[in-house]
């Protein structure tokens, strides 16, 4: 679409150039009151034929402002120096690190528990035991490894069973939540790295001050400039590890819930299972 734009502009400059030239040669080889009529005739038709300038299109203004903003970004990482700024990076780059190693976990843990649950008991009604277990450890994620330990425990009691399913469910829940603490660990450091860059410009600022002797405008606003950058920074970082952090909440919930619903359906499936025998 850039490239039809340009090219379109290009096409115009350029008919609009060789009008004017051949307007020119011809105005130059006809005589003086030929060349009077013709300007008469241009200057009387010029304001019906002149067109307002016509607007950039959306993409080509949007892709500027989006070139803009990144520049800006850079730019104001840059002033705000090298040691506080890396810092918050290196935060930043961990964190989402974590975040995605954490999102692709849970992805993968993900499964549709209610068909999971409906080809278990379609085995249990046929006495395949076995079966149900290969459907359970066939299949990916914390719903399916909480029934295969309830199955292998199915001649021990319904007791048994369930207390295996609520001890292997909860070592299951702290298997999603791992690494979860490193993400608020970063959300918490990120800002406070920027507010420890800012306090040290500040004193950065007042100790060129003491020594220039001078409290010029220029001297306090740049190193305030300087500082205050580190601690917007830091904020975005935080905030951006926020949302991947609730995110990832809300899909550790989800599947929290899927174990806790699963876990009631295989015990209700068992009872069905045991009072057929």
């Amino acid at each position: 679409m850039k490239k039809l734009f340009a090219i379109v502009a290009m096409m115009g400059m350029f008919t609009f150039g060789a009008t004017q030239v051949y307007a020119q040669d011809a105005v130059e080889a006809a005589p003086a009151d030929t060349v009077q009529s013709t300007e008469d005739a241009v200057a009387a038709e010029a304001p019906a034929e002149v067109e307002a300038p016509a607007e950039a299109p959306a993409e080509v203004v949007e892709a500027a402002e989006t070139a803009g903003v990144h520049k800006a970004l850079k730019t104001k990482f840059i002033e705000g120096g090298a040691e506080f700024m890396a810092l918050v990076a290196v935060a930043m780059v961990i964190g989402l690190a974590f975040c995605v190693e954490r999102i692709i976990y849970l992805s993968m843990a993900k499964v549709d528990a209610k068909k999971l649950m409906e080809a278990v008991a379609e085995a249990l009604s046929k006495n395949d035991v076995e079966g149900a277990k290969t459907i359970c450890r066939n299949t990916a994620g914390p719903v399916a490894a909480i029934c295969y330990q309830g199955l292998l425990r199915i001649d021990e009691g319904l007791e048994t069973v369930e207390r295996s399913v609520v001890s292997y469910g909860s070592l299951q829940s702290s298997e999603l939540e791992k690494g979860c603490s490193w993400i608020t660990l970063f959300i918490a450091m990120a800002p406070s790295l920027g507010f420890l860059g800012t306090v040290i410009g500040m004193v950065m600022s007042f100790d060129e001050i003491q020594q220039k002797g001078d409290i010029s405008p220029t001297i306090v606003a740049g190193g305030m400039k300087v500082a205050l950058i580190t601690t917007i920074y830091g904020i975005i970082v935080a905030l951006v590890l926020q949302v991947f952090y609730n995110f990832i909440l809300t899909k550790i919930e989800s599947i929290v819930a899927d174990m806790e619903d699963s876990s009631i359906t295989l015990l209700d499936i068992l009872t069905k299972y045991n009072l057929k025998k």
